[in-house]
């Protein structure tokens, strides 16, 4: 299974562009959107490439290929222009011997996580910041942001494959970092 993974466009349609010739570079996986996806919210300045009408029509282009949950920025009136649902505020995918908890962030996140099984994944956007962290019986991983990251990282997409992370720079294409959800997990699982 490979599955790509976003989070914050924020309306930029240069970014999502860019996102959706990755996807089509990856060999057009599943992609699944984790919020704020139009607006770039009041906290943000306006992303380069801000034309939130442009990022309707790229993304409902491949609506049947999307999976997403509601970021803060999303509202009702996203919802009637998006041709795919946008306004869970999460899903659950299950893997072979744990659940992937996927949502936004602004609600549950790495310092308040939902409940959890022992060995399963809290995946989120929302800080705009790229992580890999081990808790003692969690793992939260988020891929940073499409259009405005923050803390000097890269605007970045994230792939998962073969239960491997891999994120990647949507401006030259590498792989920046990669990390098993295997690798040291045995404590997850025992408990």
């Amino acid at each position: 299974m490979k599955m790509m993974i976003a989070s914050d466009i924020h309306g930029s349609a240069r970014w999502c562009e860019k996102l959706l010739a990755a996807w089509e570079a990856e060999g057009r996986p599943r992609l699944l959107l984790l919020g704020d996806l139009l607006y770039h919210g009041p906290r943000n300045d306006l992303p380069d490439g801000y034309a939130p009408k442009r990022v309707i029509e790229l993304l409902n282009g491949i609506r049947d290929h999307i999976l997403c949950v509601r970021g803060n920025c999303e509202a009702e009136v996203d919802q009637m222009v998006l041709a795919f649902p946008v306004m869970a505020d999460y899903c659950v995918l299950p893997l072979p011997d744990r659940a992937i908890y996927a949502t936004h962030g602004h609600v549950h996140g790495e310092k308040n996580p939902p409940p959890l099984l022992p060995g399963d994944i809290l995946l989120c956007g929302h800080t705009h910041v790229p992580a890999f962290n081990r808790h003692e019986s969690f793992l939260y991983v988020n891929p940073g942001s499409t259009s405005i990251p923050k803390n000097e990282t890269p605007h970045s997409y994230m792939t998962l494959e073969d239960e491997q992370f891999f994120w990647k720079d949507l401006a030259s294409g590498e792989t920046y970092r990669s990390e098993s959800i295997n690798r040291g997990s045995d404590s997850f699982l025992n408990n």
